[in-house]
């Protein structure tokens, strides 16, 4: 049987990705060592980090003067080195829309000496819409503006990235990175977990713009985005595996035609699944349409109950990690790159075999 993963994250990739790891697992380029073994100050590593950055640039267009940087401890970790790295002594915004812009917040209202402003939130709605963002809500001396373009547990996303004028704006794109059309030069600052569009656990990218970066040392210097760019990712010994792992889905989704492809065949997935859910009486789509994420897709039954049936029915059919995150129930399923149009097609199927079962009750 062959099994479709869901997963929110750690998730799919893509498998001539695995492949190529596989063959090189134990001898990389002739080495004969592998590259969790090599030293991250070798040639044969400093040539896989400069190509993964190189890559990183002509897929997301990233302009020169920002500054990629490889690092580790999650996009979480951001959550506490963005503040202190732009907004010390100063007003930091943020846009609630969910499960992790929430963390974000939480993690920046701990620094004491960081205003923390809240200027837009959808929480009445219990997180099922993008509010809407106008300029009278920007305090223009704010150290930037927080957004989560892409909430992995709501399932909504930003069509549109909002007009703050001369005030950065900083994204957690963790969920939708290398999947959409945005411009890198719309934010200040980029930063996501690689797990569910990059690559394995362990790497986290930030994409930030040079006139950002702070120029007295922090107090943690693993946190200190100027450090870290002067030592080119390398303060510390970095994520290696990670990030040879992410170069070979660069190459990958360059392979298949760069972001303009990818971008395409997403759109064609979620729309698929978005068909079946809306024409459906027995399924249905809690997010406002307009706001409707391509990566994650949450959909619920008629019943709690039915919930767990369905999802127990769809695993035995090898549709895995369809339960949705425990804070809001139902389903959900991922759509991230390296998820295939036929696994959408078996569910598709599934669910309207469920349906019928079910008297589309």
């Amino acid at each position: 049987m062959v099994v479709y993963n869901f997963s929110a994250g750690p998730a799919v990739l893509p498998g001539p990705v695995l492949k190529k790891a596989q063959e090189e697992l134990l001898d990389y380029q002739g080495s004969e060592m592998s590259v969790m073994e090599m030293s991250h100050r070798s040639s044969l590593f400093e040539e896989i980090i400069a190509d993964a950055e190189k890559l990183l640039r002509e897929l997301m267009e990233i302009p020169k003067n920002y500054r990629v940087l490889f690092l580790q401890g999650g996009a979480s970790l951001q959550f506490s080195a963005l503040p202190l790295n732009l907004a010390q002594n100063k007003k930091a915004l943020y846009v609630n829309t969910g499960s992790w812009s929430k963390k974000a917040i939480a993690a920046a209202q701990k620094i004491e000496n960081v205003e923390t402003k809240v200027i837009a939130s959808s929480e009445d709605k219990n997180f099922t819409y993008i509010p809407e963002i106008t300029q009278d809500l920007i305090d223009e001396d704010a150290a930037y503006l927080h957004i989560t373009t892409n909430e992995t547990i709501g399932g909504i996303c930003y069509q549109e990235i909002p007009d703050a004028g001369d005030v950065p704006i900083v994204a957690d794109m963790s969920s939708n990175i290398l999947s959409n059309d945005y411009q890198v030069s719309d934010f200040g600052v980029i930063y996501a977990g690689a797990q569910k569009n990059i690559g394995p656990a362990g790497l986290t990218v930030v994409v930030i713009r040079e006139d950002l970066l702070n120029e007295a040392s922090l107090f943690a210097p693993m946190l200190d985005y100027r450090l870290q760019a002067d030592s080119h990712s390398m303060y510390n010994t970095p994520p290696t595996f990670s990030i040879y792992m992410a170069k070979l889905v660069f190459e990958w989704l360059q392979d298949l035609g760069g972001m303009p492809q990818i971008l395409q065949e997403n759109q064609k997935k979620a729309g698929l699944l978005y068909e079946a859910i809306d024409r459906s009486p027995l399924f249905h789509s809690p997010v406002n349409k307009q706001d409707r994420s391509l990566t994650n897709v949450p959909f619920l039954t008629t019943s709690s109950q039915l919930d767990k049936e369905f999802i127990y029915a769809a695993q035995k059919q090898g549709l895995e990690n369809l339960k949705g995150h425990r804070s809001v129930g139902g389903m959900r399923a991922s759509l991230y790159n390296a998820f295939p149009m036929v696994g959408v097609r078996k569910l598709v199927d599934f669910m309207e075999e469920f349906e019928k079962a079910h008297g589309g009750k």
